[in-house]
């Protein structure tokens, strides 16, 4: 545990350092992560802690990506109070990779200046993490195709915003997936 701790903090200065050499903005790139990262530190290896404040499993591991787990009252943009915690699990423990926020459309103001987005397509979302993609609501099966769990929740396409905060990421800072979380896709 204390080696994942230690393994998150290295990687969280190394994620500062970079944006602070890249971004055209560095101070106030800088400034955004160490806001975000004081402010999930409590989440770096305590999903359970995660659970309590209300984020619930939204996926399954995602392919170089990771586990998501949503917290429905976190609205908008706000630095400090990402709207989804992306996991690796292994073996018992469970370690913070990334940030992540949604929108319905591209921002009109650029929330981190530099920041690079992706899209996740229109889906029907179960409450043990499977989802299943459907341009609509109607679309949606009560309960999931693949597990038979209670159907949660349906969006439209989103556009997203990751931020590599607690797990290093070759691809950078702001990309959707990551390569180095590849030996997780297993679990």
């Amino acid at each position: 545990m204390r080696r994942l701790i230690v393994i998150s903090v290295l990687a969280a200065l190394a994620v500062c350092t970079s944006a602070s050499a890249s971004s055209t903005t560095p101070s106030s790139v800088t400034a955004q992560l160490a806001l975000a990262h004081i402010a999930t530190a409590k989440y770096a290896t305590d999903l359970n802690r995660a659970k309590a404040d209300g984020y619930q499993i939204i996926t399954r591991m995602i392919p170089n990506m990771g586990y998501h787990f949503l917290n429905p009252k976190v609205k908008g943009f706000d630095i400090t109070k990402p709207a989804i915690l992306v996991y690796q699990h292994r073996g018992g423990a469970w370690q913070l990779g990334a940030l992540e926020w949604v929108f319905p459309k591209m921002p009109a103001r650029e929330p981190v200046p530099g920041a690079r987005y992706g899209a996740f397509g229109a889906a029907c979302h179960y409450v043990d993490g499977t989802f299943v993609f459907a341009s609509s609501q109607d679309r949606c099966a009560a309960t999931s195709p693949t597990t038979g769990a209670k159907f949660n929740f349906w969006h439209g396409p989103l556009v997203t915003l990751h931020i590599w905060l607690w797990y290093p990421n070759p691809s950078g800072l702001f990309s959707g997936t990551n390569p180095l979380v590849g030996v997780y896709n297993g679990t």
